[in-house]
């Protein structure tokens, strides 16, 4: 029995120091949320400095809480480690996508295949935001080219035709992309409408301008 109890006792440290990593992986994960919510929000507000700063923060986040988590695989597969390194790459693609800069690769931020895809997805709903903002700015033509980048990323992420358990539960983020991409469009085509229609009535308060004239 002295040797059961050193066995048990032997397992216990183990789960000490396991439960240690999962407390400062979740708090490390809150963290690592936070400022990747704050970059995408500076890049929202086209405060792109502000944006990287946060985004080299994240990333030191990041890299501390993998190095430790993953130790124990099952903490770093966990939904909550996974989740925001999901955020990490949505953050740093929806910089890339409004500055017109190269996609990171997962390898470059060293996250998970399936975190990647799921963050590339979600920035889409991040584009959308972006173009209404810049059409309520009257700027259809950065609305025309995130349009287009959203239709890409869409093309992409259909042929992406994997188990949910292996893409991280992608195809429901893709159904949601396709609902965005069509709701943006409709959004993009009225104010096209729009302003061919000031240009018209411009012109023609012109023309009537011109025939006063004459």
């Amino acid at each position: 029995m002295d040797q059961l109890q050193s066995i048990v006792d032997a397992i216990c440290e183990g789960f000490e120091a396991k439960n240690a990593v999962r407390d400062e992986t979740l708090r490390r994960s809150r963290q690592l949320i936070r400022h990747c919510a704050n970059s995408i929000r500076a890049s929202h507000r086209d405060d792109f400095a502000d944006a990287q700063s946060l985004m080299a923060t994240a990333r030191a986040a990041a890299a501390e809480m993998v190095a430790d988590a993953q130790e124990y695989p099952d903490v770093y597969h966990a939904g909550y480690t996974q989740d925001a390194l999901k955020e990490l790459a949505e953050a740093h693609i929806t910089y890339a996508l409004i500055t017109e800069n190269s996609l990171p690769t997962p390898e470059e931020l060293n996250v998970e295949p399936a975190a990647y895809l799921n963050g590339l997805a979600e920035a889409v709903g991040e584009m959308r935001r972006y173009v209404l903002d810049r059409l309520r700015r009257g700027d259809v033509a950065t609305g025309e080219r995130l349009l287009a980048v959203m239709d890409d990323i869409y093309s992409q992420l259909i042929t992406v035709d994997f188990p949910n358990a292996i893409t991280g539960g992608l195809r429901r983020q893709t159904d949601m992309v396709r609902g965005v991409l069509e709701r943006t469009r409709g959004d993009l085509t009225t104010a096209v409408r729009q302003e061919e229609m000031k240009a018209a009535l411009r012109a023609f308060g012109e023309q009537i301008g011109l025939a006063a004239e004459e």
